[in-house]
């Protein structure tokens, strides 16, 4: 089994959105993704969500998703808590996502607020509930308005909260003081959804973060959190600044799957940056922009220049 989960943390503290490994013909690599996952529980994660945004959801299909969920669950499992995305603007759709993934044995289900569709507040919280209802798994909500069109209001995250199995909430809104009162009057487990605010939200009361830049520097957040656990903010705030040239690398261009494929394989974690269009593959400047932001970090020595 994975990890306890405790109430205030039910999916650990520090959660990477995995990519999800592709070979050249196009198709899902499961043995690099095995690779993955090992390498992110060992350097600092203790949760992995897999088929969210940065793991190509929209691209991968129902049973590679299931494959995927059994691969990583078989491998990390007993490790780290294994979240499956079950997001759709077809709440049919998401609901059988749901379904297949407690089939395939994840531990919960991220659910992603419909993307596009901007439906009304009250389809919102319909969609979510249907999702949540389908099966045993806790269930963690994702608000991200910047992808999906429409924010989930605080009245509406109220009502979710009451939802037996709805017990997290990632926050990708960048509203830190609107999170502060939710955090208090919800008792939802709050996870930061963006980088660049794990400190913030750590201050406004957030239970951790789900990353994308974690996947190379998973090591060092956890530090940061374990270093605000026990009140030591000059401690979190050194270890959240030694990375800042990684995150601004990884996400500063918007297309986090394609920096953090690229990232991966300049770490040797994985031989290739492959993925699905629309997404394209890192350029060879925008590789050299990952490898000096890992440099930066310290994370990867840099390179020599030849002598001419």
């Amino acid at each position: 089994m994975a990890l306890p989960p405790t109430q205030a943390r039910p999916f650990g503290a520090v959660l990477t959105a995995m990519v999800t490994p592709m070979t050249l013909a196009g198709e899902i690599d499961l043995d690099a993704a095995v690779k993955v996952a090992k390498h992110l529980v060992d350097n600092g994660n203790d949760g992995i969500v897999l088929s969210g945004t940065t793991g190509e959801s929209p691209t991968t299909h129902a049973p590679e998703k299931a494959e995927l969920i059994r691969a990583v669950v078989d491998a990390v499992g007993d490790r780290a808590h294994v979240v499956a995305g079950a997001g759709s603007n077809d709440t049919q759709h998401a609901v059988r996502m749901a379904e297949q993934a407690a089939e395939a044995g994840a531990h919960g289900l991220l659910v992603v607020s419909p993307y596009y569709s901007r439906p009304s507040q009250e389809g919102l919280y319909r969609h979510i509930t249907a999702v949540a209802d389908a099966t045993p798994l806790p269930v963690m909500v994702y608000d991200v308005p910047g992808r999906s069109g429409v924010r989930i209001a605080p009245a509406t995250i109220e009502r979710l909260a009451a939802h037996e199995r709805i017990v997290a909430n990632k926050d990708a809104t960048g509203d830190v003081y609107t999170a502060a009162k939710l955090i208090e009057s919800t008792g939802l487990a709050w996870y930061c959804g963006d980088d660049a605010m794990l400190l913030p939200f750590l201050a406004h009361g957030a239970s951790g973060i789900v990353s994308v830049a974690a996947h190379v520097v998973g090591s060092r957040f956890a530090q940061v959190v374990a270093a605000f656990d026990a009140g030591d903010n000059a401690a979190a705030l050194a270890a959240f600044r030694s990375v800042t040239p990684t995150i601004d690398a990884i996400n500063g261009a918007g297309f986090q799957a394609v920096m953090a494929k690229a990232a991966l394989q300049l770490l040797g974690v994985t031989e290739n940056r492959y993925l699905r269009l629309p997404y394209v593959a890192a350029t060879d400047d925008e590789v050299a922009v990952v490898r000096a932001g890992l440099e930066a970090s310290g994370l990867l020595d840099p390179v020599t220049p030849r002598p001419r």
